[in-house]
């Protein structure tokens, strides 16, 4: 059976995992939607955003609600600012609370651990989040890939990270694409799919198309592009159908919603 991206409910708080991850046990994690979470107004209501403008007390209950319902320990959350760079972060203990209960003196746009009890969080409100674990080594990985992150490489960069710090096969790697913005609604200028040319040459082109005097381009497929070159076996990545423009009630979309918004995470931790 095909992996699959699926929605869970529990009460009013409505996340997204992956069949495979969630099958081989030894990781909790989760793609949020902003349903579930205490805050009002434009970020009601699960904003996991400190930087856009909601009350901190808010935020920080907000992960207390996701981190309880994974079985983990929001103490332990680990994020930084995100540059939309290729800047992978090896996460060790020192990082627990990095982001969230102290500060993060550095910039990241992708983690990876072997330390059980890591919650490496990354946000989205339309860029592609990635989901990585690899259940024989027991290392995990959470990826923000926008345009310019999918241009730079930095899925591969990250896979390639815990081959060579953690001893990872590639082949044993399940990936997760989480919602993001789809084809659908990625209307760009002629900068991004010439981007995508110079880093996959002609194969960028089966994923983009002319639209007038724009283009529409699938993020998600060329990051998924990123994971077979990189050795992942299609039948261990998982890509959920959601379009985080499309999806009002579920999703932020920045496209869609400008500054007005809260922030979407996905969430990996390795379990005890």
């Amino acid at each position: 059976m095909n992996p699959r991206v699926e929605t869970v409910q529990r009460d009013a708080l409505v996340c997204l995992s992956a069949s495979h991850i969630r099958q081989a046990g030894g990781a909790a994690h989760c793609f949020t939607t902003r349903c579930g979470g205490v805050s009002g107004g434009e970020l009601s209501s699960l904003n996991l955003g400190l930087s856009r403008g909601d009350a901190r007390e808010n935020v920080v209950k907000n992960y207390g609600i996701i981190c309880s319902a994974l079985g983990l320990d929001c103490r332990r959350v680990v994020f930084s600012r995100q540059t939309h760079s290729d800047h992978v972060v090896v996460a060790d203990e020192k990082y627990a609370g990095c982001g969230l209960f102290k500060t993060a003196g550095f910039e990241a746009d992708a983690y990876i651990t072997d330390t059980p009890g890591l919650v490496l969080t990354v946000f989205t409100a339309d860029c592609t989040p990635i989901l990585l674990y690899d259940p024989i080594r027991r290392a995990a990985g959470a990826v923000h890939a926008g345009w310019r992150g999918t241009a730079n490489g930095i899925l591969g960069k990250t896979v390639g990270l815990m081959k060579s710090r953690f001893g990872c096969k590639p082949e044993n790697i399940l990936a997760a694409i989480g919602p993001a913005i789809g084809r659908c609604c990625f209307e760009t200028d002629f900068d991004v799919p010439q981007a995508m040319r110079a880093r996959f040459g002609e194969r960028a082109d089966a994923f983009m198309e002319p639209s007038g005097d724009k283009w529409r381009v699938d993020i998600k497929a060329l990051n998924r592009l990123h994971l077979l070159d990189a050795g992942v076996l299609a039948a261990n990545i998982a890509v959920s159908e959601l379009c985080t423009v499309c999806e009002p009630a579920l999703f932020w979309s920045h496209r869609r919603n400008g500054g007005a918004r809260g922030s979407q995470a996905a969430m990996i931790a390795l379990t005890e």
